[in-house]
């Protein structure tokens, strides 16, 4: 398994060359919100799309 610098190095090295502060930015953000949905996921901390239909329902009424 890589460390955090190793997977961060890796994202930077995969934009182009011009790419801006904020484009690696954005893509390092991307990479972090994709990892912490996938740990949700796998430790089953996840809703149905029904329990939220649910839950913004009850937020009308």
């Amino acid at each position: 398994m890589s460390t955090v610098k190793e997977q961060m190095f890796e994202i930077i090295n995969s934009q182009p060359i011009d790419a801006s502060f904020d484009e690696i930015l954005r893509e390092l953000a991307f990479e972090r919100m994709v990892n912490i949905g996938l740990n949700d996921s796998r430790e089953n901390r996840t809703h149905t799309n029904e329990e939220i239909e649910l839950r913004i329902q009850s937020w009308q009424s």
